[in-house]
């Protein structure tokens, strides 16, 4: 059974704001595969920076914990970028590497989930969008398999399993509701337009995968799992060492001024 879902790590509903960040990151994400789809590589780095910047104005409003997820989350998906694109080939960019806006994208897309995950309309429709995300991706990954689809999709409908496990199991399924539609948006777009495109054989599985795969939300809520369980326990580690260090300079700082003396 569903639960419903508590605010995200103490971060509280924002109201309005928080419908301002999905709009605007669906938005940009339309624009930016859409104008990366026959930009040079200099007008990719040039849509990286302007990634980082809008991140950066979405994350004043928000708290330290979801500012520190949200760093986790890239550093996260960063890695697992240049792994899976560049040196497994599961899927290519149109230069064979991992764009410059990527990094800062995963950042808003993970802001997105968590926006989102908390808004009045998922909290109040939980059941009802769980109902139609399940319904929807179950039946896109059933045709991935039933022989009709273009491009047989055996890998789809593997994740679409592993993101009913996290909905069920995981501790923040609201987010990986949310994750679900920011992150089936950017992957239809990204592919339809050519900005991306999947193996037509999963290097690792070994099976047809669609392009996209059907589950590939599932991806995105591990990436969404680690930021959210990571950072706490690297705030306190922060925190802890911060204390340490100041009294260490107190100290250092009591000795030079008996020294001058």
């Amino acid at each position: 059974m569903l639960r419903h879902f508590p605010p995200v790590n103490g971060a509280y509903a924002h109201g309005k704001r928080d419908y301002f960040i999905a709009a605007f990151t669906f938005f940009c994400v339309a624009v930016c595969l859409v104008t990366d789809s026959n930009a040079t590589l200099e007008k990719q780095n040039a849509l990286g920076v302007c990634g980082w910047v809008f991140l950066t104005g979405l994350l004043l409003g928000e708290n330290k914990e979801v500012r520190m997820q949200v760093i986790i989350a890239i550093i996260f998906a960063t890695i697992g970028e240049h792994f899976a694109s560049p040196f497994m080939g599961g899927y290519t960019y149109r230069f064979g590497n991992v764009p410059a806006y990527v990094p800062p994208g995963h950042g808003m897309v993970y802001l997105t989930a968590v926006a989102l995950g908390r808004s009045g309309l998922f909290l109040r429709y939980a059941r009802e969008i769980a109902v139609f995300v399940v319904l929807v991706c179950g039946a896109w990954s059933a045709w991935g398999i039933s022989g009709y689809a273009e491009q047989g999709d055996y890998v789809g409908a593997l994740l679409f399993c592993v993101f009913l496990i996290y909905l069920f199991k995981g501790r923040s399924p609201m987010v990986y509701l949310a994750a679900f539609f920011i992150t089936t948006w950017l992957e239809i777009i990204g592919t339809a337009v050519g900005t991306w495109k999947w193996a037509a054989i999963d290097p690792v599985l070994h099976l047809p995968q669609g392009n996209p795969p059907s589950g590939v939300a599932a991806w995105y809520c591990l990436v969404d799992a680690v930021a959210m369980g990571g950072a706490a326990p690297l705030l306190r580690a922060l925190k802890t060492v911060s204390t340490r260090i100041k009294p260490a300079k107190s100290r250092e700082s009591a000795y030079q001024g008996a020294s001058n003396e």
